[in-house]
């Protein structure tokens, strides 16, 4: 455990360059302790925040980056035994802990948690949540795992009480298997949606939900949980909670109908002088969406509680996962009390975050997009968000399937499916393929042939100067190519760019 100290420290982070752990080295820069770092390929925006913050990291792990000897090394957690840095840690007992850790212990105690969970869309519900709530004039903190725009920043530390985090379901560290979410603290729990992944570390779809029952089951009674109504795993567990639930929905198929809550063993909790028992569930959901409108440069709905009309919503984002989004914010802005008027601004004046939908450049009337999605079902949604919002032109996909989870076989179909809004389908190569055998990885060869049987024009090119050339080549303008990945991506949004440029 790390208390929470106003005693400066050096802090140490094994694995900065990653996207919480950069921003976590921020925070602590600003709540006056001295950072440092040490990781290896480090890529924007990350890497462009840490050198704007003045922190310093070395390029590779070795013991020299402990010198001088920090007092509080955090250890990432896509950093293992054999890593020399974090070798030369245990052999010299330096003292060390996760991220989540030192995120609970230094800024999250004694603030309220709005956590936002769920498989798809914590990034960018995150985002929302914490500008609608500065919109509101509520000043909040938060940690989020993308750069926001209207911030500028994937981190801020203020003296409101109030405290946006992003909660990962991702294991804490190799020494603490458990989800990193389980460390904060929830008051306020946002839970989008409930899908399986992250096949690396979760043995099934009972594994995962698991994680996100226990999250829930964190709730004190004094909070709320937020419950995203169109994910069918969410009737099971909203029951669970003793917490009051607020559910959302923009499924026009989901009524308002209460469901049967399963049976639990331990239903109430018996005391000397007073028995506890969970809230009624009441009449779910209680945020629902309706005449949607889909423009090309925003989303307009109507926003109902509990049937009775709340206002009218109107935001830049696209897509029926950004309505779900806003839901999910305006409920957890209402339930800490947030001002309307100020909610609403907030929602009209949201920028993204990057990699998000990010426009990162128009050449040769090509437009370029750069986005975070790799599970089957976000690489379908945003492919719709980027049909709604560039209707008469062609969709270009380039896909690289590069997290675990979607480099399975068992995933084939789900893809396949979710291309169907793009005219043309680019695969990029397998990331560290030696991590499957034959019959657990994708076949790009075979998802291409299906691709081109069902008529779109498919190609896998493993290179990402190949996928360069071949679009650079052939693009004729007015197409938009929509690139998804979860890394890097070899750096193609900014090649692809510059070839289009010098060949105008």
């Amino acid at each position: 455990m790390v208390p929470s100290s106003r005693t400066p420290r050096h802090y140490h982070l094994i694995g900065i360059g990653g996207t919480a752990m950069a921003s976590l080295a921020g925070l602590l820069r600003a709540a006056g302790h001295t950072v440092t770092g040490s990781d290896e390929n480090v890529y924007p925006p990350m890497s462009h925040q840490l050198r704007e913050l003045g922190i310093p990291y070395r390029e590779g792990y070795a013991a020299g980056n402990l010198k001088p000897r920090p007092d509080i090394v955090v250890v990432g957690n896509a950093i293992s035994r054999g890593n020399p840095e974090l070798e030369a840690v245990l052999s010299e007992k330096l003292p060390y802990t996760a991220a989540a850790v030192v995120v609970k212990e230094e800024f999250i105690r004694g603030r309220h948690s709005l956590a936002v969970a769920g498989t798809h869309g914590k990034t960018s519900t995150a985002s929302l949540l914490a500008w609608v709530l500065e919109s509101a004039g509520l000043n909040p903190s938060f940690l989020i795992g993308g750069i926001v725009e209207n911030f500028g920043s994937s981190f801020r530390l203020t003296d409101s009480p109030y405290f946006v985090i992003e909660a990962d379901e991702y294991d804490t560290a190799y020494f603490d298997k458990g989800p990193k979410m389980w460390h904060y603290l929830p008051d306020t729990a946002i839970v989008n949606n409930i899908e399986f992944d992250h096949a690396d570390i979760y043995r099934d779809e009972e594994a995962y939900r698991f994680a996100f029952e226990r999250f829930i089951n964190l709730v004190p009674g004094n909070g709320t949980v937020i419950a995203g109504w169109d994910s069918p795993i969410m009737h099971d567990l909203a029951p669970r909670s003793w917490a009051p639930v607020q559910g959302f929905s923009y499924d026009e198929g989901v009524g308002a109908a209460e469901p049967e809550a399963p049976r639990d063993p331990r239903p109430e909790i018996r005391g000397a002088s007073s028995t506890l028992r969970r809230p009624p569930l009441g009449n779910q959901p209680r945020w629902t969406a309706a005449d949607v409108e889909f423009g090309t440069r925003t989303t307009r709905f109507r926003v109902l509680h509990e049937g009775r009309e709340w206002g009218t919503a109107e935001t830049p984002l696209a897509g029926a996962f950004n309505v779900r989004n806003c839901l999910a914010v305006i409920a957890a802005a209402s339930a800490v009390g947030a001002e309307r008027e100020g909610v609403l601004r907030g929602l009209a004046s949201f920028r993204s975050v990057k990699r998000r939908m990010e426009v990162r450049g128009e050449a040769r009337g090509v437009t370029v997009i750069d986005d975070f999605a790799h599970h089957p079902t976000a690489v379908r949604e945003t492919l719709a968000a980027a049909r709604q919002r560039y209707r008469d032109r062609t969709l270009i996909a380039v896909f690289e399937p590069r997290s675990y989870t979607a480099q399975l076989r068992e995933f084939e179909d789900s893809y396949i499916a979710a291309f169907r809004e793009a005219e043309t389908v680019i695969l990029a190569g397998l990331f560290h393929p030696e991590r499957y055998t034959a019959e657990t990885a994708m076949d790009p060869h075979r998802l291409v042939d299906t691709l081109r049987r069902q008529g779109k024009q498919a190609a896998y090119y493993p290179d990402v100067d190949e996928i360069v050339h071949c679009l650079a080549e052939r693009l004729q303008g007015g197409e938009v190519v929509l690139f998804m990945s979860n890394g890097g991506f070899g750096g193609i949004h900014g090649k692809l760019l510059e070839a289009l440029t010098a060949s105008a």
